[in-house]
């Protein structure tokens, strides 16, 4: 199997390799910067909801960066929905900069240019559909 020639796909295929599960590595991260959204999961059953969200929200960005089939629309659909949570919008965006901050992290000196590049320009595209 060849690497995706995608950058954000590569990124998140190198950090599979890495760790089998990102998940603890994200959140830990979300809690340590925004130390607020802790309260914001229930304390009992909270790893299966923070591990669906994540899945969920990797799964959209892979189609925005990729194909754009359809998934990524639920971007702005978690938009209103976590508006509806009483989630501030930029908390919000902030989720999907700790996913590429905790990436490339893990990632290290396999962290590429082209990834930073692609990421820079994903963050702002996702900006602008939750502003």
């Amino acid at each position: 199997m060849s690497a995706s020639p995608n950058p954000i796909e590569q990124s998140f295929e190198l950090a599979a390799s890495l760790s089998a599960d990102i998940t603890p590595l994200v959140y830990q991260r979300l809690f340590d910067q925004h130390p607020e959204t802790r309260a914001m999961f229930r304390s009992q059953g909270s790893e299966l909801v923070m591990g669906s969200m994540l899945a969920l929200t990797i799964e959209a960005i892979l189609d925005f960066a990729g194909p754009r089939n359809g998934h990524f629309r639920m971007i702005a659909c978690e938009v209103v929905s976590h508006d509806a949570y009483g989630t501030p919008r930029e908390l919000f965006i902030a989720f999907f900069a700790v996913i590429r901050d905790t990436l490339r992290d893990l990632l290290g000196d396999e962290w590429s240019a082209e990834m930073a590049q692609a990421w820079d320009r994903l963050l702002v595209e996702i900006g602008g559909i939750a502003a």
